[in-house]
C-alpha cells in the first residue's frame, strides 16, 4: 500500500509554538510528499497568520472551529485531511530533520495501523523543560511506557507523537472525549479490533511541555485521575503497577514520619533511590541544575499523579454515576 501521510496539529491559541514546529517541517530530510493539517480549536489568539506565511512553501490546510477539546479536534483534523496515514503532533513539537525518513522506513518494514514515538529534549530547552523531560520519560520514573524501552508489551502510543492509519480512524471513529487518557483508550480499542501498535524509537519528537511546577503537578494529577476511568472501561487493562506512585508517596510519607521515632532504614530505601535518579539525571543530562530540578520534577510527578489515582480510585468505587458526571473537568462536551 503506498502511505499517503496528513500530520494533523490541534492548537490552542499558541501560534508562536506552531511557528516553530513549521519550521522544523521546512527542514525534514527527504522529498516526501505530505500534507500538514492545521486545526484551530476556538482560539482567541489565532495561528492563521502564522499558516499563511508557510503556505506557500509546505501543503498546509487551516480549519478553525468551536472550541471542544484535543480529541474532537484531532477527529475533525482527520475527517478532513486528504491522506491515508495520519501522523498526529501537539502544537508543542518540535520536528527532527530525520523524523518522517524513519517513520516511513518503520513501517515500510513492518507495517502498523497505529504507531507511537518518544519525546526527547532539544539542547535549547530551559533547565526546567529538560528536567520535566527526564520525569517523564526516564526507566526508573515512568518505566519507558513513554518510548523509551524497546520491550514494551503492546505498546500504547501518546498522541504527541502519534500515527494511525485512516482504516484505524474510521474503524474506532477516533478519540473519545476524555482528556487526558483519549489516547490510552483509543489504543485499548484498537487493540479490541486486533490492529496492532507499535513503538518507532527513532521517530522521537522534541517536547517542549508548556510547563510551571504548577502546572506540571496539575498534569500528572490528571494523569492519575484518568487511569482509574480507563480501569473500568477497560478491566482487562488493569495492572498493579498504576498503584505504584500511589504507595511510593505514602511510602515517602511514612518514612518521613518514622524519623521523628529514630527508625531510619525507610527513608534511607527512598534516599538510596533518589540518589540514583540523580546520578542518571546527571550522566543524561550532564547539567547540574538540571539533575537536581528533575528529582523536584519525579517528586511533584509521583504525588500527583498518585493523589489522582487514589481519589479517582475512591470515588469511582462508592459511586454509580457515570464518570463524565464525577469528573467533569476531565471531559470536553463535543
Amino acid at each position: 500500500m503506498q502511505l499517503h501521510f496528513s500530520f494533523i496539529i490541534p492548537v490552542y491559541n499558541r501560534p508562536n509554538e506552531i511557528e516553530e514546529l513549521l519550521e522544523s517541517f521546512s527542514n525534514l530530510d527527504g522529498n516526501h510528499d505530505y500534507e500538514i493539517v492545521i486545526v484551530e480549536d476556538g482560539s482567541n489568539l489565532t495561528s492563521k497568520a502564522v499558516v499563511k506565511r508557510y503556505s506557500n512553501t509546505l501543503n498546509i490546510s487551516y480549519y478553525f472551529k468551536p472550541n471542544s477539546g484535543p480529541g474532537d479536534s484531532r477527529n475533525f483534523g482527520m475527517y478532513k485531511a486528504k491522506g491515508n496515514y495520519f501522523i498526529i503532533l501537539d502544537s508543542d513539537c518540535i520536528l527532527p530533520n530525520q523524523y518522517l525518513n524513519e517513520v516511513i522506513k518503520s513501517l515500510t518494514t513492518q507495517y502498523v495501523d497505529c504507531f507511537g514515538g518518544p519525546d526527547a529534549a532539544d539542547t535549547s530547552f530551559s533547565n526546567l523543560q529538560k528536567a520535566i523531560n527526564f520525569s517523564m520519560t526516564s526507566f526508573l520514573t515512568t518505566g519507558g511506557i513513554r518510548g523509551h524501552k524497546n520491550s514494551v508489551n503492546k505498546f500504547q502510543p501518546r498522541s504527541f507523537n502519534m500515527g494511525l492509519s485512516k482504516k484505524g480512524f474510521l474503524v474506532t471513529k477516533g478519540f473519545s472525549n476524555i482528556h487526558p487518557g483519549e489516547d490510552p483508550d483509543l489504543s485499548i480499542r484498537l487493540w479490541d479490533l486486533d490492529f496492532k501498535t507499535k513503538l518507532v524509537p527513532d521517530a522521537f519528537v522534541y517536547h517542549k511541555r508548556r510547563i510551571s511546577w504548577s502546572k506540571f503537578y496539575k498534569q500528572v494529577y490528571k494523569f492519575g485521575a484518568v487511569r482509574p476511568i480507563l480501569n473500568k472501561w477497560h478491566p482487562q487493562t488493569k495492572k498493579v503497577t498504576y498503584w505504584f506512585p500511589t504507595l511510593f508517596s505514602i511510602g515517602l510519607l511514612i518514612a518521613a514520619t518514622l524519623l521523628v521515632f529514630k527508625i531510619y532504614w525507610p527513608i534511607l530505601l527512598f534516599t538510596t533511590y533518589f540518589v540514583l535518579t540523580l546520578v542518571l539525571a546527571l550522566v543524561k543530562t550532564k547539567n547540574v541544575m538540571v539533575a537536581i530540578q528533575a528529582l523536584v520534577a519525579i517528586i511533584i510527578q509521583f504525588f500527583g499523579y498518585g493523589f489522582g489515582f487514589l481519589k479517582s480510585t475512591i470515588i469511582l468505587a462508592f459511586s454509580n454515576k457515570k464518570a463524565a458526571q464525577l469528573f467533569p473537568n476531565l471531559f470536553f462536551k463535543n
